[in-house]
């Protein structure tokens, strides 16, 4: 039995192998194809995946150091499962990272490349905050502009090592700058929130091109907290079906 082919990924054969192996458990443990709590078979997935028992070893290992599965005591690892202030910690951290990737871009000096490149991805933006709602069209193409932008800004700070551990947050389940619920991209709440991050990404971008570092990492904080009060909606009005990773989230009685 095989399920479709892994995501393409060109390296080293065996390093290959681990990271397609690693992409395609992470969807699986988000859409909830291997439930929360559950201890992982290896020789199932090896069966589902098509690849041999080390590259799953391997990417079974990465996911760990990612948070998404934890060690079980008596050898092999379980899906973890996260609680409300799991993420919103998540999210926290995420902010203090950006945060610090601001004020060392303002601090060091932002390449002009860069910045072209992060107020192209601003202006699309604009252009679709411009209509009265987002469809998910809109919605969808918000999201790849968001995407894009924060990552730009991590590479503003020139650091290997702040990148690779942002890297390593966003991986969290909603911890990711564009976790948002589409299903809420069409209420007029959600898209104030959007004009407001758009409002603050401006703000951070004129703080770095000032050389402003304080007021940069300041912006990126509470821009995260933006992020905080947007998971504090989707937990309290969007049915959880509709939201990847949900099943991760061990609501509070």
């Amino acid at each position: 039995m095989s399920s479709e082919p892994l995501p393409s990924v060109s390296d080293n054969p065996a390093h290959s192998q681990a990271v397609r192996a690693q992409l395609r458990l992470r969807e699986m443990i988000l859409a909830a194809e291997l439930p929360a709590g559950a201890r992982i078979a290896e020789l199932t997935l090896v069966d589902k995946l098509g690849v041999s028992r080390t590259p799953i070893r391997t990417a079974l290992m990465k996911l760990e150091q990612e948070g998404l599965l934890e060690s079980l005591a008596n050898g092999g690892y379980a899906v973890r499962t996260f609680t409300e202030r799991d993420v919103s910690d998540a999210i926290e951290l995420r902010g203090t990272l950006e945060g610090l990737a601001a004020r060392l871009a303002a601090e060091r000096g932002c390449p002009p490349v860069l910045m072209t490149e992060a107020r192209t991805c601003l202006s699309k933006i604009d252009q679709l905050l411009a209509t009265g709602s987002l469809n998910e069209d809109a919605f969808s193409a918000y999201v790849t502009q968001n995407e894009a932008f924060h990552a730009l800004l991590g590479e503003m700070a020139g650091s290997d090592v702040l990148r690779r551990e942002w890297e390593r947050v966003v991986g969290l389940p909603f911890a990711s700058p564009s976790g948002f619920v589409v299903s809420q991209a069409h209420s007029p709440q959600a898209r104030d929130m959007l004009i407001v991050a758009q409002d603050q990404h401006r703000q951070v971008l004129q703080a770095i091109e000032q050389r402003e570092g304080a007021r940069a990492e300041a912006i990126m904080r509470e821009h995260s907290r933006l992020a905080q009060r947007n998971l504090s909606e989707a937990m309290r009005h969007t049915d959880f079906n509709q939201m990847p990773g949900v099943g991760l989230i061990r609501r509070r009685g």
